[in-house]
């Protein structure tokens, strides 16, 4: 049987797949309250051709909007991927109790692992954290995604060079 935390990732999970189904990077989150999920969001940076359109901030907005108010201190966010200092500001400001991540992102994660924007002492909120939930699911949808770019590009990198000469 899954744990909630599990059953949310894979809700997570979801969303993540609906980016990878438009070509994103697949990164999900959803926000839940009261048992309840509040927010939904997805990868959207291309689509939408905006740096704000990441799966956290999509999900903050949405979540807001159905309480009814900005401050969202009894929810959890599940996140397929740690956050990037934009997301992780994000969910200071919007007082998230509690962050649940599925894989840890070493390049820009700041939620540990390059910063800990999420339990920076300086702030007036500090986040519950937590990590390595689906860790499997959450990494191997973006390696799978990562690597299948690498092939695309290269290919296509090969077919310009063939016009050239």
């Amino acid at each position: 049987m899954l744990s909630t935390d599990e059953r949310y990732m894979k809700q997570a999970l979801t969303q993540a797949k609906k980016a990878l189904a438009l070509g994103e990077v697949p990164i999900g989150c959803v926000i839940v309250y009261d048992g309840k999920v509040i927010g939904r969001g997805y990868n959207r940076r291309n689509t939408d051709k905006s740096t704000l359109s990441h799966a956290e901030i999509t999900a903050i907005r949405k979540a807001g909007k159905v309480i009814g108010d900005w401050r969202l201190e009894d929810c959890t966010a599940y996140i397929t991927l740690e956050p990037c200092p934009m997301c992780a500001g994000a969910i200071v400001q919007a007082r998230i109790k509690r962050v649940v991540v599925g894989a840890m992102n070493p390049k820009a994660g700041c939620a540990g692992s390059v910063l800990n924007i999420l339990q920076e002492p300086g702030f007036n909120h500090q986040v519950e954290f937590e990590n390595g939930v689906l860790k499997e699911a959450c990494a191997g949808i973006l390696k799978t995604f990562f690597t299948d770019l690498r092939v695309r590009n290269k290919k296509e990198k090969e077919e310009r060079e063939k016009c050239v000469n």
